[in-house]
């Protein structure tokens, strides 16, 4: 995909966003991130959208397609659910955590929280995330859903405990 002369879509719902509007960014957010397709979830983000995530400093759809197919070849069964903790006019925060195990099969809890910031067109121009990772068990997992987004009536974090 060439995202240089990629043209930015609307993406709604669109600033200033309501509480409803936040919980449906968040949701679709959470789902492009679990079905893993780095250039599809680069689309929901500017041409030149400023990341942060953990340490790392990304700027542009092409760093973030490179960020994100790494990052899913290191995670394997990654699963996410991001919850809504505030927003107001264009920004929206959440609080996220990811499961996952590595190559040699030691899983680990990622927990997280992002500032998002979109323009009028409802892309994404910021992200800040900062992100720990505890390692669990395989039988602490509560992520068990099949591969892709999470299912309806699935709980949340709150009810997890989480």
């Amino acid at each position: 995909m060439n995202f240089d002369i990629n043209i930015e879509d609307t993406r709604s719902p669109l600033p200033p966003f309501t509480r409803e509007d936040a919980l449906q960014k968040v949701r679709m957010a959470e789902n492009a991130w679990n079905n893993k397709d780095p250039h599809k979830v680069a689309t929901a983000y500017t041409l030149d959208s400023r990341w942060r995530n953990r340490d790392v400093f990304l700027n542009g759809r092409r760093e973030i397609v490179r960020f994100l197919s790494a990052k899913w070849q290191k995670e394997n069964d990654y699963r996410l659910i991001k919850e809504l903790w505030a927003h107001a006019d264009n920004r929206i925060a959440v609080r996220f955590v990811y499961e996952w195990h590595d190559a040699n099969g030691n899983w680990f809890r990622s927990h997280g929280n992002e500032n998002w910031q979109f323009t009028e067109q409802g892309l994404m121009a910021q992200r800040h995330a900062s992100i720990n990772d505890v390692a669990i068990s395989e039988a602490q997992r509560k992520f068990h859903w099949p591969s892709g987004p999470r299912p309806e009536g699935h709980p949340g974090l709150t009810e997890l405990g989480l």
